[in-house]
């Protein structure tokens, strides 16, 4: 029996333990923090207790007119907001990715500054600048342009206006997706074209189009998805006909309305199967071409007449993305302000309060904490995870990269319901602490774009450096410690200020989860701050700045770091 135990420990393979041990951890993750929260609003949807398994809730949730038309205005800001996203990024990705021109670098950082920026932040400086008696309105006003102040915060423009501040936000995800894809073009083909006497408009229709569709597709699911499930842009716009904001609303009660754990699955449905239906069109559509990879991209130096089209698109669409941004910087610096254009003088004391108020500090020391916790996470699983699916290390390793990549099909809106009505009551309460459950969100819902950054360091990556380290005697563990990281440093780097950034700016998980004023996260102190009278939307506008400023050095430090691969991070 020993020499029989002694052979099936001889004959297995150590070298895989660590990849099983990776992967079971995602597994737990995943089944604990994932699908039982799920599945908790799946069974509380589908369940009564006189008659079980049925669809009551479902069917009432369909008879409810608010909800109903929540949906309906939701799905409304997700295909305006990806549409919007499409008209500004598509000339910009068409012009970047096919010309060299002066100043390209500085346009092109530029371009991406919207990121660093929550929509919901910028929200409260629209509301400054377009209310009934805002900036807008006293200089039409002034100048006699206008009798009557116009209503832009009208209801009947919320729609509108939430989609056109999340377009502005969003779009250069889908900008990214596009010059990537374009930046993949087999060059020989539209030259092809061109042979033939194809013009320009013919050329793009037939052949540069449906080629960068799986590019589209993969960014406009993303904007789609964010739009259609973004709490913080509506709730400050006071557009609350939305689904998320009813759903913000359930919290309260999430244990007992059984037909608001109906419209958060109706979420997840609609959720999974655009993110299904957008992959399933992508792989009928994602044309092979021979060229990839082996020719040199389709770029050409601007002539003298291209540079005013240039310039006009790229500062006309930075002009516009900046407008949240300088409102908000105003706002924040304002005092004095009623009934003016402008504020009658500038003051730093918004500043220093969010530097005195107990409640901003908490904010910003819960957020740096929770951010570097979750990045943390992030990096150790996102290395393991990547490094197993590029060197297919195990059997199914792309079902694990599937499997991570879940959670950009997921809203934080409904994750954070799901650990709501799963935990309450257990040592995971988030009234009670939410700490633990917001690292976990936080690491859950950036996890990708860890995966995503390693893996691209990976792929660049020979292996035979790897087999070299191994073949002199060091044992795996020497190796990627002293030969793999070193060479990923670059990517590591991108992928966890990217993780941090966006966590510390998280909005759905830290509204919902954050439930008592010493655990606020910075995003939970900046929409208290708001609901304030009197300073509060300056405090508000100062503590966004500064958030703002974290999420800004970040960026530029990402971009430069992984330049035009930097929309690796945001593939569905």
């Amino acid at each position: 029996m020993a020499k029989l135990r002694k052979n099936i420990f001889q004959g297995y393979n150590y070298s895989q333990l660590p990849s099983y041990l990776i992967l079971l951890a995602i597994v737990f993750v995943f089944i604990f923090f994932l699908i039982i929260p799920v599945f908790s609003i799946v069974s509380k949807s589908l369940y009564t207790k006189e008659s079980g398994f049925s669809f009551q809730y479902m069917s009432l949730l369909f008879q409810n007119s608010l909800y109903m038309k929540g949906v309906r205005n939701s799905l409304l800001i997700g295909v305006v907001t990806t549409l919007f996203s499409l008209i500004l990024s598509l000339p910009l990705a068409l012009t970047n990715a096919r010309l060299n021109y002066k100043g390209k670098a500085l346009l092109s950082g530029l371009l991406l500054v919207p990121m660093v920026m929550p929509p919901f932040v910028g929200a409260i400086g629209i509301h400054r600048f377009f209310a009934r008696f805002g900036s807008v309105n006293i200089f039409l006003l002034e100048k006699g342009l206008i009798t009557t102040p116009i209503d832009w915060l009208s209801p009947e423009y919320y729609l509108f206006l939430v989609s056109f501040i999340e377009s502005l936000h969003l779009y250069p995800i889908l900008y990214l997706n596009l010059v990537a894809a374009l930046s993949n073009l087999d060059p020989s083909l539209e030259e092809a074209a061109a042979t033939m006497g194809d013009n320009k408009f013919t050329r793009f229709k037939n052949i540069t189009w449906p080629l960068i569709l799986p590019g589209f597709f993969s960014g406009s699911i993303l904007v789609f998805i964010w739009a259609l499930t973004d709490l913080g842009t509506p709730l400050l716009v006071g557009f609350h006909e939305t689904i998320p904001v009813h759903i913000f609303n359930l919290v309260t009660n999430a244990g007992q309305n059984q037909v608001g754990h109906s419209l958060v699955l109706l979420v997840v449905c609609i959720t999974t199967f655009i993110f299904l239906f957008s992959k399933f069109i992508s792989s009928r559509i994602n044309y092979e071409m021979l060229g990839r990879g082996h020719s040199t991209p389709n770029v050409s130096n601007a002539k003298w007449y291209d540079y005013f089209s240039i310039y006009f698109i790229s500062l006309s669409v930075i002009f516009l993305a900046l407008i949240p941004h300088f409102t908000v910087l105003v706002t924040s610096f304002g005092d004095n302000w009623f009934m003016t254009v402008l504020p009658e003088k500038l003051t730093l004391n918004h500043y220093s309060m969010v530097f005195s108020e107990s409640l901003s500090l908490t904010g910003v020391k819960n957020s740096f904490f929770l951010s570097t916790m979750a990045t943390g996470v992030n990096v150790i699983l996102g290395v393991g995870i990547a490094y197993i699916v590029t060197r297919k290390l195990i059997p199914f390793s792309n079902l694990l990269d599937s499997l991570v990549m879940i959670p950009l099909a997921l809203p934080g809106i409904i994750l954070a319901f799901g650990y709501v009505v799963t935990y309450t009551g257990t040592f995971l309460d988030p009234l009670e602490n939410p700490i633990p459950l917001l690292i976990i969100a936080y690491s859950i819902r950036r996890l990708p774009y860890m995966v995503r950054a390693a893996s691209a360091g990976l792929q660049q990556t020979s292996a035979s450096l790897e087999e070299a380290s191994l073949l002199f005697g060091a044992n795996k563990f020497q190796t990627i410690l002293k030969i793999t990281i070193p060479l990923l440093m670059a990517n590591l780097i991108a992928g966890a200020l990217m993780s941090f950034s966006y966590s510390m700016l998280d909005v759905s998980d830290s509204l919902i989860l954050a439930m008592k004023d010493q655990f606020y996260p910075i995003t939970k102190a900046i929409y208290v701050f708001y609901l304030e009278q009197g300073n509060g939307e300056f405090i508000a506008s100062a503590l966004g700045m500064v958030a703002m400023l974290i999420l800004t050095l970040s960026i530029l430090c990402v971009t430069r770091v992984l330049g035009n691969k930097m929309g690796e991070l945001f593939k569905a």
